[in-house]
């Protein structure tokens, strides 16, 4: 006889021998480990993590030969998932499983809930920068407030994420990513309240410089892959209008049209048609991959 559960659980696990054994037991304890399919996704982990989880009856462990990322060990969760609804959430000790009722509950209404961090959650001081900047920018490509858009503790529609897995990175960007691409498609987010503690064992290997970088190349992939002409256009315009008005100046006062003002002109004719290629470029893409399945 098969077993059904309430929701497919995916928890990508990389180097966390501390804190996995510890998840399990909260749900060993809680008695959901006989509720939830629970998926371990073991990112080539080098330490003690396979065979913890090992020890557990009723979780199915995946193990990836060599470190993935992050995106794409929920990839392979997805995949693997036989439940209509699936939740993921971290290994590392900052998710607690007393919110997956209520989040199963809300996806009967919506296709994707989200774990709204509150006030008191743990915070990382030096990310809150680029996280403020990118919540910035995805506001403005979407045009609509963002909710908590790169919690990690969230569920979907299984019949509805896997028709976007393509276009979702294999790094720390899926959770940013996937929110961007529900709300862009027109579909309704849900919220849970939910409470992130500091994370538990190895360190995060995050760096300033590096963290930096990764966050100014996601908020180009970002613009690039969901909304183009929202900075090709803008852009265009400050060239053409800056065009015009040197052009009106060099004729009041010189009687001829400078060739700086020709050149801004080019300029911006040409930021106008890559927008252009860009942006149908980009709605193929999404296209595509939504009649995938």
């Amino acid at each position: 006889m098969v077993k059904e559960y309430h929701a497919s659980i995916i928890i990508p696990a990389y180097n966390e021998e501390i804190a996995i054994g510890n998840l399990l037991d909260q749900f060993n304890n809680m008695g959901l480990i006989n509720k939830y399919e629970i998926i371990i996704i073991n990112d080539g982990s080098t330490d003690n993590t396979k065979s913890i989880v090992q020890k557990y009856k009723n979780v199915i462990l995946v193990n990836h030969i060599q470190n993935k990322g992050y995106g794409a060990a929920l990839k392979t969760g997805i995949r693997v998932a036989s439940m209509d609804k699936v939740i993921i959430m971290d290994s590392d000790g900052q998710h607690k499983p007393d919110k997956l009722e209520e989040i199963a509950e809300k996806l009967n209404c919506y296709p994707m809930v989200i774990g709204e961090r509150n006030k008191s959650s743990y915070k990382k001081i030096n990310r809150q920068i680029g996280k403020r900047l990118i919540r910035v920018i995805g506001e403005y490509l979407v045009e609509q407030k963002l909710p908590d858009y790169n919690s990690g503790y969230r569920g979907f529609q299984k019949k509805i994420i896997i028709k976007m897995l393509n276009i979702m990175p294999n790094g720390f960007s899926f959770s940013t990513t996937s929110t961007l691409a529900f709300l862009k498609m027109g579909y309704e987010i849900g919220c849970v309240n939910i409470h992130a503690g500091p994370r538990v064992g190895r360190t995060s290997s995050v760096k300033f410089i590096k963290d930096g970088s990764k966050t100014i190349l996601l908020i180009c992939r970002i613009i690039m892959l969901f909304n183009p002409l929202k900075i090709f256009f803008p852009l265009c315009m400050i060239g053409g209008v800056s065009s015009v008005l040197l052009s009106v100046y060099g004729i009041l006062f010189y009687y001829r049209i400078p060739n700086s003002a020709v050149i801004l002109f080019v300029f911006s004719m040409l930021l106008f048609f890559f927008g252009l290629i860009a942006d149908q470029i980009s709605m193929l893409n999404i296209n595509e991959n939504a009649e995938r399945y």
